[in-house]
């Protein structure tokens, strides 16, 4: 049985859509995940990459684009009342309602929910307590241990290449984004593509623009 770990932060809709549609493209495979909350500024600032809510433009396409995949794809998406927001309490309460360790897909679901189902305000103190007295946390989000999890969590991703979320990392491959749910589907249904020169050669390619 393979075992995935999916690499995600709540701020992120396309980790959402790929966490709400995960069971349902890989039904029939015989797998384990495990669910590991990064965050994605630090991913971006360590590649030099910018988010794309921080690019104008690509952040109007975005917000049309997840919610048009929400409604292609039969996924109830609210966008938050702001975005982007903060995302270090939501993933610190993740953390902390699982003892310090990676939390449960019910944990990750209701934080998800919180987020991308109810156009509210993410980080409304009234909804953040009602979220807290949801998951009753082992320890308090605000906890060393806890901070000290995520960062190492993070360290963990960038050690593996992982440049965004969501990602999904079996047997040391990376699989980016809400669209290679199918590849990650195909890999683990044992195609012979992923032995071959598409997938290998590709570390190896070397850029016409090293020269200028």
């Amino acid at each position: 049985m393979k075992h995935i770990i999916f690499y995600l932060d709540f701020i992120s809709p396309y980790s959402y859509l790929a966490f709400e549609k995960l069971p349902q493209t890989l039904m029939g495979l015989s797998y384990s995940v495990t669910y590991r909350p990064v965050l994605l500024g630090a991913l971006l600032r360590h590649h030099g990459l910018m988010g794309p809510a921080e690019v104008p433009a690509k952040r109007e396409w975005t917000y049309r684009h997840v919610q048009w995949l929400g409604h292609q794809q039969g996924v109830p998406l609210e966008m938050p009342k702001a975005h982007p927001f903060n995302p270090l309490p939501l993933l610190r309460l993740a953390i902390a309602s699982a003892d310090g360790g990676d939390p449960s897909r019910y944990v990750c679901e209701t934080l998800l929910h919180h987020v991308w189902r109810t156009g509210a305000d993410v980080l409304d103190p009234q909804r953040m307590q009602a979220l807290r007295d949801q998951l009753a946390p082992s320890l308090d989000p605000d906890d060393a241990a806890v901070k000290s999890r995520l960062r190492e969590n993070t360290d963990e991703a960038l050690g593996l290449g992982v440049f965004g979320v969501p990602a999904m990392v079996v047997d040391g491959r990376m699989f980016w984004g809400f669209d290679s749910l199918e590849m990650l589907r195909a890999y683990l249904d044992g195609q012979d593509w992923f032995e071959g020169n598409g997938w290998h050669a590709a570390s190896q390619r070397p850029s016409g623009l090293d020269s200028r």
